[in-house]
């Protein structure tokens, strides 16, 4: 068996994921694999290309075609992974959909959904059984991640839930967004709250049942939050961007807690922030975003 590393990025193409790709090719190892994936076949290819000829890069990195959305792409990814190298060692789910204020948050519900949450939750269910000890499965998520940024009617659908549970729940909210009864039941209008928290209770979900034999192992699941990230998909959001992270800056906080070589057990399945854990039951709903979107 291929004992060097093996590291998977999906939506890599660009933005943080591209920067995430750059910096594991350039922290690990020349014998260590780093797989870029995306939708796009020829922006996978010249993407691996690019990062291949950055000077910094010392691993291998071959592109990949991973559309996210597609379960049955997911599961044969992490079978050949398992066949091929027995596995893999590092696992950035970190795709996304790009949403724009002026777009309509119905009308998009579907895919944003199915790249945020349905991928999550498949590859947590596919890539996290593949994932060799000692390994690292994130979930990049954010800081709207924590169930206080929920209406406390939801927090019930959320809050210790199996991934089963928040499967169906995630699925209740797209049903409601659906059948215009969402805001009623105390969901809020921008899609990216409840996605957020949805991704942040699926690792919880998944963390619970694996902690022991994890930590025993050394091997860390978790969701993270990059913070404020210029880029495409969220530079329209904020007015002010003097604070924000290029997505390399952000890629090497992340990419600190990736190779760590030892887990932290207090970071063990939460919600990351800059090496740190938020608290899950912290926060408040935003009011700023859905202003954004009022008529």
């Amino acid at each position: 068996m291929n004992v060097s590393r093996i590291a998977l990025v999906t939506g890599a193409n660009q933005g943080l994921g591209r920067a995430l790709v750059e910096g594991l090719a350039a922290r690990l190892d020349p014998a260590d694999l780093v797989l870029l994936t995306g939708r796009d076949r020829r922006r996978v290819t010249d993407a691996a290309a690019e990062v291949t000829r950055l000077p910094g890069t010392r691993a291998r990195v071959e592109g990949t075609v991973l559309d996210v959305t597609d379960t049955d792409a997911i599961a044969r990814l992490a079978e050949e992974l398992r066949a091929r190298h027995g596995g893999v060692d590092i696992v950035l789910s970190n795709a996304v959909a790009r949403l724009l204020p002026e777009e309509s948050q119905s009308a998009r519900a579907d895919e944003f959904i199915d790249v945020s949450n349905t991928a999550t939750h498949t590859i947590l269910r596919r890539l996290g059984p593949v994932l060799r000890p000692g390994g690292r499965l994130l979930v990049v998520a954010s800081s709207l991640g924590t169930l206080g940024r929920l209406d406390p009617r939801l927090h019930h659908l959320f809050d210790g839930a199996s991934l089963d549970q928040v499967e169906s729940a995630v699925e209740s909210w797209r049903a409601a967004v659906h059948a215009g009864t969402a805001e009623a039941a105390g969901w809020p209008r921008w899609l990216n709250v409840p996605s957020k928290v949805a991704q942040v209770a699926a690792v919880r979900a998944v963390a619970a049942r694996r902690r022991d034999r994890d930590l025993a192992t050394g091997t860390l699941v978790a969701a993270v939050c990059p913070g404020m990230v210029d880029t495409a998909t969220s530079r329209p959001w904020f007015s002010d961007y003097s604070q924000a992270q290029t997505p390399a800056e952000a890629a090497s906080a992340v990419l600190d807690v990736v190779l760590a070589e030892h887990v932290d057990p207090s970071l063990y399945g939460e919600l990351i922030r800059f090496g740190k854990p938020l608290d899950w039951h912290g926060g408040v709903p935003p009011v700023e975003q859905d202003r954004l979107l009022t008529p």
